[in-house]
């Protein structure tokens, strides 16, 4: 029997407005589309999806979502967003002890965006859900 291979995952992540979470992340370089009925949306860059959902629930005080996106050069990732004039919280980039090089950007929602590549000479496959704990930076 063949083994199930997981190919994709799009993280729905909770926003207060819509409209302003989808000029954020168009700002951050990402393709926009707001579904049809309205109140949902998408944002897309590379292989990297995330859906966006408007609720009232949404509370920006606690971070109601975690993402952990793999970029191949996180320094100029990180000089990209952080001119690109949105409104957040940016920490690094800096070097973890678990082989990868990160930046944290926490939106107006509280979503926590963690970006890292890999530090040279350490594998690609680095994971900081298995080689390390993702906190809370």
């Amino acid at each position: 029997m063949d083994q199930i291979q997981f190919q994709k995952i799009a993280p729905v992540v909770n926003v207060t407005d819509l409209d302003a979470a989808m000029d954020r992340y168009r700002r951050l370089g990402f393709v926009v589309e707001v579904d049809e009925g309205g109140g949902y949306g998408f944002a897309d860059r590379g292989a990297v999806s995330l859906h966006l959902a408007e609720s009232d629930d949404a509370d920006p005080e606690r971070a109601g979502c975690v993402v952990y996106i793999y970029v191949s050069d996180v320094d100029a990732l990180h000089a990209e967003w952080s001119t690109a004039g949105v409104e957040g919280r940016f920490i690094g980039p800096h070097n973890t002890p678990y082989g990868l090089r990160e930046f944290v950007f926490t939106d107006p929602d509280g979503t926590v965006h963690k970006v890292g590549s890999p530090l040279p000479g350490t594998e690609e496959s680095a994971s900081p859900g298995v080689a390390g704990r993702i906190d809370d930076s």
